[in-house]
C-alpha cells in the first residue's frame, strides 16, 4: 500500500525553470504536505538526484495537483511516452505526455474505481490494468486511447474473489494477472491474506490463494508481486506487508497453476512492513524496502527459493519506492509511507551500492514541509525495477 500527496510552499518559480544540460539523473517525485501543516497541497517535482551533479538536491520543475487528489503512484506505459498517476482521492487517472511534461496531461475518469493503486501494462501495448483497493475491482483500459474497456470484479464467485486489491502484475507469457489483497482503506486493521489469479485474455478469475500459515483471518496483507527474471519455470516473489514475510509463486506447466511457499521472514531482523521490490540487471539480487524503521535490503537470489540476506542498509522512516541508477552505482530510496507517524521522514536516501551505505540525502522537499510518496526516474534515466 502506498500513499497520498499534497504540496506545501514549493517555489512557484521552479515551474518555469527548464531542464538543464547539467542534470545527470532526473526523477519524478509526487509529494504532499506533512500531516498537521496548513494549506494542504500536492504536486509532482522533477529533482536532480545524482550526488555528482551540480544540480543535486534541486527542484528542476514543479507542477501542482489538486489538494484532494491524494496522488499515489506514477507508472510509465511500455514505451515511456506517458506517465500515469493514480489517485487515492479521485476516481481519475492523470496521464502526462512525457515529451511535454508537465504542460500536456489528460484526465481520465474511472468512476467505478475507488482508491486507485497500481497499474500493469500488457507487452503488446494494448491494455492497462488498474487495481482499485476501495472498490475491490480491476479497471481495464486501452493503452493507446486510454478509453475504459471493462471492469473485473468478484461477481458471483465467492470462492474466487478480489478483495482490497493493491499489487497487480501481468505475466504476458502465462496470460495471468496476479492481484494482492492488501488492506481495507477505511480500516487498516481489516487486512487481506490472499492473492487472486486472473486469466488476462478472458478477464476470468481463476483462483484465490491464501499466503499465510496462520489461522484465518491472518491479516498478512500481501502487498506487491514481482516476477523474477530468467526463471524456468516462471516464478514470482510476493511480500506480506503486515506479516513481514516473503513468498514465492511458481508456475506448474502441467496443471497450469501456481505453487506457493514462504521463503523469508523479516521477524528477527528488527524490521517490519516490507513494501517495494526490484532486481539488479543480472537478476541475482533482490531489493526489498521496509518502512519501519526504514531500510533497504539486498538479497542474494542465486538460489531463488533460498534468498540470502546480504545487507540491510538503514535509510529513514517510511522507506518505500526506489530507483536504481543506470550505471547500477546508486539506489535512491524515497522515505515516506502514506504520511504515517514515524514513517513520514520526507527525505530520499542515496545509497552507494558498491559500499552498501547511505552517502547522501535529498531533503529539498523535507525542508519545505513535504513528504515524497513515489519516486521514478525520468525516461532518459529509467531502469525497470518493478
Amino acid at each position: 500500500m502506498k500513499q497520498a500527496f499534497k504540496i506545501f510552499g514549493l517555489c512557484a518559480m521552479t515551474l518555469s525553470v527548464p531542464i538543464t544540460a547539467n542534470a545527470e539523473l532526473l526523477a519524478l517525485l509526487n509529494y504532499e504536505s506533512k500531516i498537521g501543516l496548513p494549506n494542504r497541497r500536492e504536486g509532482i517535482a522533477v529533482i536532480d538526484v545524482d550526488p555528482n551533479s551540480p544540480n543535486f538536491n534541486k527542484i528542476i520543475k514543479d507542477t501542482p495537483l489538486p489538494p484532494d487528489f491524494v496522488a499515489h503512484h506514477i507508472y510509465y506505459n511500455r514505451d515511456m511516452t506517458k506517465a500515469y498517476v493514480t489517485s487515492l482521492g479521485h476516481s481519475e487517472l492523470y496521464i502526462y505526455d512525457m515529451a511535454k511534461f508537465p504542460d500536456s496531461k489528460t484526465i481520465v475518469p474511472v468512476p467505478n474505481c475507488k482508491v486507485g493503486e497500481d497499474i500493469t501494462f500488457s507487452a503488446d501495448k494494448k491494455r492497462w490494468f488498474l487495481s482499485c483497493m476501495g472498490s475491490s475491482n480491476i479497471i481495464v483500459g486501452d493503452a493507446q486511447t486510454d478509453q475504459l474497456i471493462a471492469t473485473i470484479d468478484s461477481g458471483d464467485s465467492p470462492d474466487k474473489f478480489i478483495k482490497y486489491p493493491h499489487g497487480i502484475m501481468l505475466n504476458d507469457e502465462l496470460d495471468r494477472i496476479f492481484v494482492t489483497s492488501t488492506v481495507n482503506p477505511n480500516d487498516p486493521n481489516d487486512a487481506g491474506e490472499t492473492v487472486t489469479i486472473i486469466e488476462a485474455s478472458t478477464q476470468k478469475i481463476l483462483s484465490t490463494h491464501k499466503l499465510s500459515t496462520k489461522p484465518s483471518p491472518s491479516g498478512e496483507a500481501p502487498v506487491e508481486i514481482l516476477f523474477a527474471p530468467d526463471q524456468n519455470p516462471p516464478m514470482a516473489y510476493i511480500d506480506n506487508m503486515y506479516g513481514g514475510t516473503l513468498w514465492t509463486a511458481t508456475w506448474r506447466p502441467q496443471s497450469k497453476d501456481f505453487a506457493f511457499h514462504e521463503v523469508f521472514d523479516f521477524v528477527g531482523t528488527g524490521q517490519s512492513l516490507p513494501l517495494e521490490m526490484g532486481f539488479n540487471d543480472k537478476g541475482d539480487r533482490l531489493f526489498v524496502t521496509t518502512a519501519k524503521p526504514g531500510a533497504f535490503n539486498i538479497f542474494d537470489i542465486a538460489e531463488p527459493y533460498e534468498p540470502k540476506l546480504l545487507a540491510t542498509i538503514p535509510t529513514a522512516g517510511g522507506a518505500h519506492h526506489f530507483v536504481i541508477s543506470p550505471d547500477n552505482r546508486y539506489a535512491f530510496v524515497q522515505n515516506s509511507f502514506i504520511n504515517l507517524p514515524e514513517m513520514d521522514d520526507g527525505s530520499v536516501s542515496v545509497i552507494d551500492l558498491t559500499q552498501n551505505k547511505v552517502v547522501a540525502t535529498i531533503d529539498v522537499l523535507k525542508k519545505a514541509g513535504l513528504t515524497p510518496n513515489c519516486i521514478i526516474a525520468m525516461p532518459g534515466w529509467h531502469k525497470h525495477v518493478h
